[in-house]
């Protein structure tokens, strides 16, 4: 788990900065159908609201930064609320309010096929953002999905050591609709498998923690308390349930994570969660306005933008552009989550965690 999270992090930024004034220079082709001669209008569109960093942090990076691209922008927002019915509805929506691109985090990968398909059959541009609609998207950005899951595998056996032998773990993999779901889960079967005995694993409708959280109490209750030795979670949300849980049972085992969440830094600081994966959100968010302005003025998104084709799982090639993870721990939690300005020292070390704190070097 060596990596130089400095250099990584300021990579990261440097390469959206950059890529950011590559694909305006991009040769212009012709609009949609739908354009006026200038006019960039893009629909924004979220699964949910629950998790804190599609409000926080996702929805104002992208809109800082399509203003940035294109200052008379027409913005269309729209949060689905966990539910798929109402993001078909919200594409119907910004189809007839005119959204040349659609930037698109589904929260049904699957069933929001059928509005992708409508909307690039009414000439509109499908951006997916963060998780890969099946249909016909024109780009998709993400972080490498797959190798989260590798990271989480890897912490959580260097975390056990020699108690791999001994115990059973627990694996909460997330949603089943999410296809990131599927992705970390690969990754980290990928390490697990042959190194530790899987006593319990969760697919988590919704990545709902109180859902993670009843399925930690089965599993201790199955086990046995003193058979569990650690705890794969996919996220910080279902962490939070898990970490609850745990401690209402008298366990404290190695527990993982992902998206850096405040609470989960919190909890490795206090020894209850070990890492997280942090994807910073801005590089993310900029690649992606930067191909909705692109796609909404006409223009080829350009190879230094999406460097990659992926498969989705309606078999269509999108060519893509997928970032790499960081692994936050105790030791660097400084280096990587306070100086990428995701927190503050102060947000973090409240009078709760002051002592965690200074034993962790924030001050």
């Amino acid at each position: 788990m060596t990596r130089t999270l400095r250099g990584a992090i300021a990579l990261a930024g440097a390469a959206a900065l950059s890529l950011g004034a590559v694909s305006m220079s991009g040769a212009a082709q012709p609009g949609t159908a739908t354009a006026k001669q200038g006019e960039v209008k893009i629909g924004l569109l979220l699964p949910e609201s629950k998790t804190t960093r599609y409000e926080k942090f996702d929805r104002p990076y992208i809109e800082q930064k399509i203003k940035e691209l294109a200052p008379d922008a027409q913005i269309d927002y729209y949060n689905a609320a966990e539910s798929a019915t109402t993001q078909q509805q919200q594409v119907n929506t910004a189809l007839t309010k005119g959204n040349q691109v659609l930037i698109l985090d589904a929260v049904d990968s699957k069933s929001i096929q059928s509005s992708v398909q409508k909307a690039n059959d009414a000439g509109v541009k499908v951006v997916a953002y963060d998780r890969l609609a099946q249909g016909p998207v024109d780009a998709y950005v993400s972080y490498d999905n797959r190798k989260v899951g590798e990271l989480q595998g890897k912490a959580l056996l260097d975390a056990l050591g020699d108690k791999a032998e001994s115990g059973q773990i627990v694996m909460h993999n997330g949603s089943p609709t999410d296809p990131n779901a599927a992705e970390f889960k690969a990754g980290a079967h990928s390490v697990l498998d042959g190194k530790v005995k899987i006593g319990k694993e969760y697919d988590t409708p919704n990545w709902d923690p109180n859902n993670a959280n009843q399925q930690m109490s089965g599993a201790i209750s199955a086990l046995g308390k003193d058979n569990i030795v650690g705890v794969y979670s996919a996220n910080d949300g279902l962490a939070a349930g898990i970490a609850t849980a745990l401690k209402s049972a008298g366990i404290n085992v190695p527990l993982t994570g992902q998206d850096a969440q405040l609470d989960a830094i919190q909890r490795i600081l206090l020894g209850t969660q070990t890492i997280t994966i942090m994807k910073p959100y801005k590089p993310e968010a900029d690649i992606a306005a930067t191909m909705a302005v692109d796609l909404a003025e006409g223009k080829e998104l350009s190879k230094d933008l999406v460097p990659l084709t992926v498969t989705s799982g309606s078999g269509q090639k999108v060519p893509a552009n997928l970032l790499t993870p960081i692994v936050v721990d105790k030791d660097n939690i400084g280096d990587t989550v306070v100086k990428d300005g995701l927190y503050t020292v102060d947000e973090i070390c409240t009078p709760t965690y002051e002592a965690a704190c200074k034993e962790a070097g924030l001050e």
